[in-house]
């Protein structure tokens, strides 16, 4: 692999030189049927776990470069044909690209490529939710006390809502299909909240759903490990703790080093070195059971990610409200 990362990149500098169009260049290198970089990337799950840890990053890498380099070609032939054609005001210019994807979003691609790659759809779901989904399935009866903890948004009470957590889609999955089960969900979800660094009364949630035969809680522990690793670097400090949720038996919390200020404490992560970025568990008994799902044949992980405060490790954003309004001091 290490010489076809070689000769690929020789190949590439001669043809910087010699292809005078960009967008050619990009195709013969990221095409998604016979481009040479998505080659090498479509042979990565062949290789065996060590060699994917040692060359994955290196794939990654490389495609940075290359698209970096295309990108610098693009402006340059851009500039070079404005100077050209200067002097005839009358000649139409091609409409440059402009803006850029938002973090949140870029944000969701990248966790999506993680969870592809280890066999997990991805599905939606409505953000106007019934009570039935958003609680009673998810092991939360009529008047259960943690329904309070999400401060709820009715738009008709008691029974339709703005859905609190992605979990409801976890239960129309569950009700809807037979195992096994293998999905993920990204979306936006509303609670009452008053407005702070860490909290806002809109945000997103990521939501990872998985039943099958035998799965456990070390499955979804290693799951989340690796994740993580994937998004912040092997060196990234997780916190594994036991947490309650109704919706699943035993839960966990997931807690992430804060990198603002590296476990000293701060105002973003409260004064407490960490910043908790999900809660997770194996799917309750009686949730399986109310999805007609048979938990005496089956087992199962889910995961719901306050995706935002990830998206905030992740660029060094200090302040939850910068995401989704103006650039102003809070």
């Amino acid at each position: 692999m290490d010489q076809k990362i070689k000769t690929l990149k020789e190949q590439f500098k001669k043809d910087i030189q010699e292809i005078q169009d960009p967008d050619a260049l990009y195709l013969k290198y990221f095409s998604k049927s016979k481009g040479l970089v998505t080659q090498l990337l479509k042979g990565l799950p062949g290789l065996s776990i060590d060699e994917k840890r040692e060359f994955g990053p290196k794939l990654n890498q490389l495609q940075q470069d290359l698209k970096q380099k295309i990108e610098v070609t693009q402006k340059e032939k851009e500039s070079e044909t404005a100077n050209e054609t200067l002097d005839d005001l009358t000649i139409p210019y091609s409409a440059k690209k402009t803006g850029h994807i938002h973090p949140t979003n870029a944000f969701i691609k990248e966790m999506n490529k993680f969870f592809t790659y280890y066999g997990f759809s991805i599905v939606e779901g409505p953000e106007i939710e019934t009570a039935e989904y958003n609680f009673r399935k998810l092991n939360l009866p009529e008047n259960h006390p943690a329904t309070d903890l999400q401060d709820t948004l009715f738009i008709k009470s008691p029974g339709l809502l703005l859905r609190t957590h992605t979990s409801s889609v976890e239960a129309r999955i569950l009700t809807d299909y037979d195992p096994p089960i293998r999905v993920v969900n990204a979306g936006k979800v509303y609670r009452n909240e008053t407005q702070s660094k860490t909290n806002t009364a809109f945000f997103h949630h990521y939501q990872g759903v998985f039943v099958d035969k035998g799965v456990t809680l070390q499955h979804l522990k290693a799951t989340l490990t690796r994740f993580h690793q994937f998004l912040f670097g092997d060196d990234v400090e997780l916190r594994f703790r036991y947490k309650y949720y109704p919706e699943v038996s035993p839960g966990m919390g997931v807690d992430m080093k804060c990198s603002f200020c590296n476990g000293a404490g701060c105002d973003v992560c409260k004064q407490r070195g960490w910043i908790e970025v999900l809660g997770s568990g194996m799917i309750h008994y009686n949730t399986l059971k109310m999805c007609e799902i048979d938990p005496e044949v089956y087992t199962g992980f889910a995961f719901g990610m306050g995706l935002d405060r990830l998206v905030m490790q992740k660029y060094g954003i200090d302040d939850i409200r910068k995401l989704y309004g103006s650039v102003f001091d809070y």
